[in-house]
């Protein structure tokens, strides 16, 4: 094989990324028998690089992304606040959470799913007392929910109401399910909720905060939080989790607990002095902060693919007084440009932790 080589990453009409392999100054081959692919490479067909080939160079990638709808709303609500003067618009929030979802789809990545919490209360409601309800939500925030469900679902965007589980576990099930699929070359939960940072995985499962525009990475989550993703909900059960309302054991912060975890492991390898009597709470509390992962959102991600607004947007879009979202989801259809690269639109979480903690 003569002349120099390199991978290319670029994205298809049909909005997916894939990887080619671009000659300089020569055809790249593989092997005998390759047949010509994509950009000027050959592929074989036979041989120990045919299935490398095919995995690397062929197959598409996509990029998934998932987002807290319940926070997303709750974010658009009080956020309008600063200019309606207290005057709330019935549909304000859910205007809101779908321009930004338009934005991601905008962008050119399609594959996205929504999680919203149906009703605040959940199976840990009866583990704990105290855990968080839906007492204190202001009415005109409240009235909002199911119409951002359905106005999600007019827009042909796939959102999973839940009811029994929380929007946080289906976001770390549908994280689970389409990280087991090799098409697919990142996945972006979006949310800044601590609770989420446990699903992360190296480079390729990330958390995005979109207010702060920040990424955060496996990497990032330990330079944040002293300890490795999967160790979150050993580190939440020991310090708590306010938001959610549990206290965590009493005399154990942030810094001794990420020591804790770091010398021993999870709480169950602790030596039966660490906890004391406190163990059996300790472990309540890691039950209520990990996250479930079972929920059988969808089988393949394929599903979850945008395809345009559905023809009841248009009712919706009159109905918000948003004519303007019609209009960019009939122009999104029609797109057929590369995404931008998530780095490219954020700071790395690695290097931002220290200024947000």
């Amino acid at each position: 094989m003569t002349g120099a080589w390199h991978k290319r990453l670029y994205i298809s009409k049909s909005g997916t990324r894939r990887q080619s392999a671009a000659a300089t100054g020569s055809e790249l081959v593989f092997g005998e028998g390759a047949e010509t692919s994509t950009r000027g490479a050959r592929a074989p067909r036979n041989g120990c690089f045919a299935r490398l080939f095919q995995e690397i160079y062929v197959v598409p990638k996509i990029v998934v992304h998932f987002i807290d709808g319940t926070y997303e709303l709750f974010r658009h609500f009080y956020g309008l606040r600063r200019f309606t003067k207290g005057k709330d618009r019935p549909y304000g929030a859910v205007v809101g959470v779908l321009q930004s979802v338009l934005q991601i789809i905008e962008t050119g990545d399609r594959y996205i799913g929504v999680a919203t919490d149906h009703v605040i209360e959940s199976f840990r409601n009866k583990l704990w007392a105290d855990y968080k309800t839906g007492a204190g939500i202001e009415r005109a925030l409240l009235a909002q929910f199911h119409p951002l469900e359905e106005a999600l679902a007019a827009m042909g965007v796939v959102v999973w109401p839940m009811i029994e589980l929380e929007a946080d576990d289906a976001l770390a099930s549908a994280a689970h399910i389409a990280s087991k699929d090799k098409k697919v070359e990142k996945v972006a939960i979006w949310t800044p909720d601590k609770d989420l940072a446990q699903c992360v995985r190296g480079e390729r499962v990330v958390q995005i905060d979109g207010r702060r525009k920040i990424i955060r990475d496996a990497a990032g989550v330990r330079e944040k939080f002293g300890v490795d993703p999967p160790l979150i909900p050993d580190l939440l059960a020991l310090v708590g989790d306010a938001a959610d309302g549990y206290p965590g054991i009493p005399g154990i912060g942030a810094k001794t607990a990420a020591q804790l975890l770091n010398r021993h492991g999870p709480i169950e390898d602790f030596p039966p002095d660490v906890l004391g009597k406190q163990r059996d709470l300790a472990l309540l509390f890691k039950k209520l902060a990990t996250l479930r992962t079972d929920a059988p959102l969808f089988k393949k991600v394929e599903t979850l693919r945008w395809r345009g607004a559905t023809p009841a947007f248009a009712g919706w879009a009159e109905k918000m007084e948003a004519p303007r979202l019609l209009e960019r989801c009939e122009k999104a259809v029609k797109l057929r440009g590369s995404p931008a690269p998530l780095r490219s639109q954020f700071t790395s979480g690695r290097s931002a932790a220290k200024r947000t903690r």
